[in-house]
């Protein structure tokens, strides 16, 4: 099996975790976009989706499948999404797309967070991957030199924008063996909006594919 495969095989099992006749969020990049192909074989059964993104909004609506705006939606059981590296306690550093607040905003409404990976996602302590912090564009320069003043070694994001209107700083050179407590501190500076660390609102679950199969990880 190759990547690609291994990413098929658990954007299929996610299909279990949809709870029918409800709303399901679905999360942004590549794995995301299987999972939403495979959702369009039972879009019947489902009253529709929370998008985190403007290109998963369409993809969405390309396969049929009705899009609510998250004020429209009371509760919402489950999200499904990726992520670019995930360690032991389901911490996470997402955001390599660059749709990390809207999803961090639809993990924090869901009830249940499945992530779906494949194994070369699984780390023992993140950073490996630059973590992506989404900033107001006025204070890009700020947040930079905090990030440096952490250890880190932003760079901006070249020609690209958030569906938020904002600018990203990815942060290389990060040995991240704390990630509630960075996580909260990155958001006490001016100018972020928010960071690719998702440790405070970890997935519950994680699908990860490996070349034996799906495993089915819970926090530990």
């Amino acid at each position: 099996m190759n990547q690609d495969e291994l990413k098929q095989a658990v954007a299929h099992a996610a299909l279990a975790y949809v709870v029918e006749d409800s709303i399901v969020g679905v999360g942004t990049g590549s794995t995301a976009r299987m999972f939403i192909k495979a959702l369009s074989g039972m879009k019947d059964r489902i009253t529709g989706a929370v998008a985190s993104s403007e290109d998963t909004r369409k993809r969405l609506e390309g396969h049929g499948i009705r899009v609510f705006d998250l004020n429209e939606v009371s509760e919402l059981p489950v999200y499904i999404d990726g992520a670019d590296e995930i360690n032991p306690g389901l911490h996470m550093i997402k955001g390599g797309g660059g749709a990390l607040t809207r999803e961090k905003i639809i993990a924090a409404v869901a009830k249940t967070f499945v992530c779906i990976a494949d194994e070369s996602k699984r780390v023992n302590v993140l950073g490996a991957f630059p973590l992506p912090i989404e900033v107001i564009p006025m204070a890009t320069a700020h947040v930079a030199r905090a990030m440096v003043d952490l250890g880190g070694s932003p760079v901006l994001r070249e020609g690209f924008r958030t569906d938020n209107g904002n600018l990203i700083l990815d942060v290389h050179g990060l040995q991240i063996v704390d990630p509630v407590g960075l996580e909260t501190r990155i958001n006490h500076i001016v100018g972020v909006v928010s960071n690719g660390l998702f440790a405070r609102r970890p997935a519950d679950i994680c699908l990860l594919g490996t070349y034996s199969g799906v495993q089915v990880l819970s926090a530990h």
